[in-house]
């Protein structure tokens, strides 16, 4: 385990209807660590990272996050999560911005317009953010969901597949994204099928057998 854990999974196990996904997990990360969730389809990734953010109960074991059950924390944990499923969760018919920002407020965080610019244009999409994002390509769309991690004060980043249908030079972005929240004592745990390195981070492995 890792000195002064800020999340803690101990003696997990999920299950999806009534297979047993996985069992007896146990791991602990700290600020600054990134950690990637491998194994073969069906073993239950994403159901963990969903397990990890409070949104499905386990069949046993806990999550603790400084110490304490997530489920203990109500909003102030999630206030301090930013999750990012592998669907875009963004509305077709809504521009960029307003995405953003209304997303942003769902979470209970304002964003004003001047900070949602900077954010979309630093996500590659200057002169689209006013488009609705139907109009977009899949790789500009799923930048816009990814925008939402530049916004908030989120400590830790649980991240479903973020690669999925960026191009090379969006991959190298979420890179750097990924570098400079884990520099400011940030974590992530995130699963992909594409390569991921970040420059001077020791990546952990966690692999669903």
């Amino acid at each position: 385990m890792p000195s002064n854990p800020v999340l803690e999974v101990s003696d997990l196990a999920c299950e999806r209807g009534e297979q047993r996904l996985f069992e007896g997990l146990s791991f602990a990360i700290s600020s600054g660590e990134l950690m990637r969730v491998e194994g073969e389809n069906g073993k239950g990734k994403t159901t963990l990272l969903r397990t990890l953010c409070g949104f499905v109960q386990p069949a046993q074991g806990s999550v603790r996050w400084q110490g304490r059950d997530i489920h203990e924390w109500d909003d102030l944990f999630h206030a301090e999560m930013c999750y990012l499923g592998h669907a875009n969760a963004i509305k077709d018919e809504l521009s960029a911005l307003e995405n953003l920002r209304i997303g942003a407020g769902l979470a209970g965080i304002a964003v004003s317009e001047s900070k949602a610019l900077e954010v979309l244009r630093r996500m590659g999409l200057r002169r689209k953010e006013h488009l609705p994002v139907r109009v977009l390509s899949q790789g500009q769309r799923r930048r816009v969901a990814l925008s939402r991690l530049l916004v908030g004060d989120a400590k830790l980043w649980i991240l479903d597949e973020p690669l999925t249908a960026l191009d090379v030079g969006a991959v190298a972005l979420m890179q750097e994204l990924i570098g400079d929240h884990l520099s400011n004592r940030g974590m992530a745990i995130f699963t992909t099928h594409q390569p991921l390195q970040v420059t001077g981070v020791e990546m952990r492995h966690l692999v669903l057998a």
